[in-house]
């Protein structure tokens, strides 16, 4: 056997080769997924994502939100004034905060709402209400408040508006104090 002939007929193996892992590989991504399927294994890419059953479609409540300030130096607004939801519903909204002294301050924010009995239907899961703030001066800062209207709402209850009030803690924090309302 010459040298070109065992060369072409090693080309010919390796090529026999090559195609049969490119094949090979191509195989194994159904067989994969089979696999994941049987065993439960990634079940977090499924398509077909778990649907909130607890969402009242038929209803819908109009939220409005106010922001003021009592003692402080600070811009204090949301970033939408209203909105719709049904009960069930998470809800994500923004309140926007300056700092418009020449000084640290800290604050801590009160919600309140109307009606009154709409607070026990509120379920916050993330508020810049929980803790206390401490804004740098000249210092912006956008703050989510994350919840859901309790399906419990009564029905006569249609409008609700949440507002928070931001009061300066700053002998808490032990901060200079900032003086000049907002």
């Amino acid at each position: 056997m010459s040298v070109a002939a065992a060369n072409r007929r090693m080309l010919v193996k390796l090529v026999v080769i090559a195609v049969g892992m490119f094949g090979f590989g191509f195989a194994l991504v159904p067989f994969y997924k089979a696999i994941c399927d049987v065993t439960g294994i990634n079940n977090l890419v499924k398509r077909d994502a778990p649907v909130n059953t607890q969402v009242d479609y038929g209803r819908t409540v109009v939220l409005e939100f106010d922001a003021n300030t009592h003692g402080l130096a600070w811009r204090f607004t949301p970033v939408q004034r209203s909105v719709s939801v049904h009960p069930g519903e998470m809800v994500v909204v923004e309140y926007e905060i300056a700092n418009r002294s020449n000084v640290p301050v800290v604050g801590q924010a009160i919600p309140s709402y109307g009606p009154q009995v709409a607070a026990q239907y509120v379920r916050k899961l993330e508020c810049f209400c929980f803790s206390q703030q401490r804004l740098e001066p000249g210092e912006v800062r956008r703050m989510p408040v994350q919840f859901v209207l309790d399906g419990g709402l009564p029905p006569e209850v249609n409008t609700i508006t949440l507002s928070y009030t931001f009061f300066e803690v700053n002998a808490a924090a032990g901060a200079p104090r900032a003086g000049g309302a907002g």
